[in-house]
């Protein structure tokens, strides 16, 4: 297994074990940043070929490499901004409600 894999994996369970056991709401939304970080880097890993050259530039290659993998990370991107962007809009609305951040004490609250 080569060393971009392994961040990959890396990347990946640090998102979700920081989504699994923090209870501070802005934490568990950067484990979620992190999480579409590693997809990213997934996306990335798929598209890439040593010594691949664009299928758009030349007309006489040997092996070109996949741009659509590199069109669905930079799809990825955006709506992962879009998404943090809705999930901080959220946590900004819970906090001005509860005056928290702490999951267990807007469970507590909620009744």
């Amino acid at each position: 297994m080569d060393i971009p894999s392994v961040a990959v994996i890396l990347l990946f369970c640090l998102g979700m074990f920081t989504i699994i056991t923090k209870k501070n709401l802005i934490r568990i939304v950067l484990g979620f940043t992190i999480v579409e970080s590693s997809l990213i880097l997934l996306l990335m890993l798929i598209s890439y070929k040593p010594g691949g050259t664009t299928p758009i530039l030349d007309k006489d290659y040997d092996m070109v490499v996949d741009p659509i993998p590199q069109a669905l990370a930079l799809t990825t991107i955006v709506i992962g901004g879009s998404v943090t962007a809705v999930m901080l809009a959220l946590v900004m609305k819970l906090y001005t409600r509860y005056r928290t951040l702490n999951i267990d004490e807007i469970r507590k609250l909620r009744g």
